[in-house]
C-alpha cells in the first residue's frame, strides 16, 4: 500500500508528462525555458491572481517572499510553531525573530484570537500557514494585519488547490507561496514552488531576487539568490495542470469519505466554514499515536507524523528560549496527530482497508 502514489498518476498521465519532458530536451533551454513563463500564466490564471513567480523550491519561495518585503536582521515575523521548520527557518536565516502564535485546535493553523497580542514595534510580516490542505482564517488575520499596516504571506505549501470563501489558496494575501515537491497536491518531479501576488512592484522584487538581483544580464540592483524553477519542473506541471482540478475534487471526496468512516473512533479533520480542503495530508488525532502508528505497520499501513515536535521546541530555535508549556495546543497536537494514506487515486476498497486496519489499531 502507498503513503502517496505517484506512479498511478503518472500513467494516468504518461503521454502527456513525456511529450513536455521531450519538448524540453529538443529545445535544449533547461534554466528559464519558455515553459516557465507558460506555467507561470497558467498558474496566475488558476489562482486569480495578476502574477504567479516559478521559483526553486517552497522554502526558497518563502524566503523570496521574506527578502521582497525586507525583512532583516532584527526584525520580527509572527508565525505559527506547528509546521515544518522551513517557515521558521527562512525568517531566522535572514537575522529576525520568528514570533509564534498558537494554533487553533480544530484546525491547527494560526488562532487569530492570539495574534494581536503577538504584535510589536518591530513586526514586519506576518506569515500564517495553511496545514494539511485547509487555509487559515485570511479574513480575520488581514483585517489585524491591515490595522497595523502589516503585510501577509500565506505559507500555502500545502493548501494549493483549496478554497477560501470561494477564493483559491494564494490569493489571499500580500504574497502567498507554495511547493510543488514531488507529494504535493501539485507535484512536479524534484523541487519546486511559486510566489503570487497582484503587487506589481513586490512581483517584480521577487522576480529579481529570483535571478540574483538582476533587473537585466549582469546588473543587479539588489542582494538575491539562485531560485530559479528549472524548465523540466516546469514542463511536468504544466502537464498535471489540466487534470489538477479533477484531482482537487478526488482529494475532497476521498477525505470526506474517511471523516464519515472515523469520526465515531477518532478525532477526524474539522473544516472550519467556508472552506474546502485539498487533503494534503489525511490527519487524525488518536491516543497513544506511536503504538497505533506501530500496529497500524503491523497491518500493512504506512503513516506518517507531521509535526512529532513543534518549532519553539526544535533545538536550532533553543535561543528564543520558548520551553515546553509556551504553545500547549501545538504541542498537544504533535503528540497525537498521525497520517493515513491519501491521494487522488485511492480507490474505495483500499480506503475500506485503512479504516478496518485504523479500527482494529484502536480497539
Amino acid at each position: 500500500m502507498n503513503f502517496i502514489d505517484l506512479k498511478t498518476q503518472y500513467q494516468h498521465l504518461k503521454t502527456d508528462i513525456d511529450a513536455r519532458i521531450h519538448a524540453v530536451l529538443d529545445h535544449g533551454q533547461y534554466i528559464m525555458g519558455p515553459e516557465v513563463a507558460e506555467l507561470e500564466a497558467q498558474l496566475a490564471s488558476y489562482v486569480g491572481v495578476k502574477h504567479a513567480i516559478g521559483v526553486s523550491d517552497g522554502t526558497t519561495a518563502l524566503l523570496i517572499a521574506l527578502m521582497a518585503l525586507g525583512v532583516t536582521h532584527g526584525d520580527e515575523v509572527i508565525t505559527s510553531p506547528f509546521t515544518f521548520i522551513a517557515t521558521g527557518e527562512m525568517i531566522a536565516l535572514l537575522g529576525a525573530k520568528p514570533v509564534f502564535v498558537d494554533v487553533d485546535p480544530a484546525t491547527y493553523n494560526l488562532d487569530p484570537n492570539k495574534l494581536e497580542a503577538a504584535i510589536t514595534a518591530r513586526t514586519k510580516a506576518i506569515m500564517p500557514v495553511s496545514l494539511y490542505g485547509q487555509c487559515a482564517d485570511f479574513d480575520t488575520i488581514n483585517a489585524i494585519a491591515a490595522r497595523h499596516k502589516l503585510p501577509v504571506i500565506e505559507d500555502g505549501a500545502q493548501s494549493f488547490g483549496a478554497t477560501y470563501h470561494g477564493k483559491k489558496s494564494g490569493a489571499l494575501s500580500s504574497i502567498a507561496c507554495t511547493s510543488f515537491f514531488p507529494s504535493k497536491p501539485l507535484g512536479c518531479y524534484g523541487d519546486g514552488g511559486a510566489c503570487f501576488t497582484d503587487d506589481d512592484e513586490l512581483a517584480k522584487k521577487m522576480r529579481e531576487i529570483r535571478v540574483h538581483g538582476q533587473d537585466r544580464r549582469y546588473h543587479h540592483p539588489v542582494i538575491g539568490l539562485n531560485g530559479r524553477l528549472d524548465t523540466i519542473q516546469a514542463a511536468v506541471l504544466l502537464a498535471k495542470l489540466p487534470s489538477f482540478p479533477l484531482e482537487v475534487e478526488a482529494r475532497e471526496r476521498i477525505g470526506a469519505r474517511y471523516n464519515e468512516l472515523l469520526k465515531d473512533v477518532a478525532r477526524v479533520p474539522k473544516l472550519a466554514e467556508g472552506n474546502s480542503s485539498v487533503y494534503a495530508q489525511y490527519t487524525l488525532e488518536v491516543d497513544d499515536r506511536d503504538n497505533i502508528a506501530a500496529k497500524l505497520k503491523e497491518l500493512g499501513v504506512p503513516t506518517a507524523v507531521h509535526y512529532p515536535i513543534p518549532l519553539h521546541l526544535q533545538p536550532a530555535f533553543a535561543e528564543l528560549n520558548l520551553p515546553e508549556g509556551s504553545f500547549p495546543v501545538a504541542e498537544a497536537a504533535a503528540k497525537r496527530v498521525i497520517s493515513l494514506p491519501m491521494h487522488p487515486f485511492l480507490d474505495e476498497a483500499t480506503q475500506d482497508a485503512v479504516v478496518a486496519a485504523v479500527k482494529q489499531a484502536l480497539a
